[in-house]
């Protein structure tokens, strides 16, 4: 089987990657410095030229400072040229979105909860998940979108939360808190992509599914820190109401993870406390 990884150099995209090779995929790994995914003739070549029978869609980009990095944001995440350049035998596409896709809500989120992104990223986000939905139909391929809640492990990126709490009870440094109280549902890397290797080989799956890929569990910032601190043996200095937050935090994010479990069989299988071990022995 030939896979087409987009974004194959970020974070999940690594970890993606080194599954499907070991699963016994021929891998094609398009990063950003092997293509433009912003420049769409260029990106429809990068497609053709790879010939896949899946594509993993997992580029996403985020700079939004100026009109310029705005505009490439979009085209990288709705990715307009990716369905039309694609070989009629390719029978799959799996799409990496965002929990941030959805409206915030008290109760865990469920597949049919309203969308109303939550900042710029996550309403490019939602218009690419919608476009691919869209336009994979029209030429009768299947596409499966899986809402990624917060994503962690090994290889993140170091200015993300569990990077920071860890080298913090590494080095001694204080983890900048934000004022007010921020929950997030944190699911473990190899998880998250497991569920997108099953959504690939499930030939059942209607097309044009989206799953809520999460634990069904929400933790907050500080309790992320307390259970840091537990799997290190280290103790991890706080400086509460340091940092600015995010216009997408909120007291409440946590999926509903039942649909996923239905369709694909999928659970998750490492709990935060086992996940912040692996990451810190990583």
């Amino acid at each position: 089987m030939r896979a087409l990884v987009t974004g194959a150099g970020g974070f999940v995209g690594r970890h993606l990657t080194a599954r499907l090779r070991a699963d016994g995929w021929e891998v094609v790994a398009l990063t950003r410095a092997s293509v433009d995914l912003a420049d769409p003739a260029a990106a429809a070549a990068a497609v053709r030229t790879a010939d896949p029978d899946v594509v993993f869609s997992l580029a996403a980009g985020r700079a939004k400072a100026t009109a310029a990095e705005r505009a490439a944001t979009v085209a990288v995440n709705t990715s307009p040229w990716l369905v039309d350049a694609l070989p009629d035998r390719c029978r799959t596409v799996v799409r990496l979105g965002s929990s941030t896709e959805y409206a915030a809500s008290p109760r865990p989120l469920t597949e049919d909860a309203r969308l109303e992104p939550r900042g710029f990223f996550g309403a490019t986000k939602a218009a690419g998940s919608l476009l691919l939905q869209a336009a994979a139909a029209e030429r009768g391929i299947r596409a499966a979108v899986l809402r990624a809640f917060q994503v962690y492990g090994p290889g993140d990126h170091p200015t993300r939360l569990v990077p920071v709490v860890l080298a913090a009870a590494r080095t001694g440094a204080a983890v900048p808190l934000p004022a007010r109280l921020s929950r997030r549902d944190w699911v473990w890397v190899g998880d998250v992509v497991d569920a997108c290797v099953r959504a690939a080989e499930r030939t059942a799956l209607p097309a044009g599914t989206v799953l809520n890929i999460g634990t069904g569990l929400q933790t907050s910032t500080e309790e992320l820190v307390a259970t840091a601190q537990r799997v290190t043996g280290r103790p991890i200095a706080t400086s509460p109401g340091a940092h600015p937050g995010r216009d997408w935090d909120t007291a409440d994010w946590v999926a509903d993870p039942a649909a996923a479990r239905r369709a694909l069989g999928w659970a998750p299988t490492v709990d935060l406390a086992e996940g912040l071990a692996r990451t810190w022995a990583a």
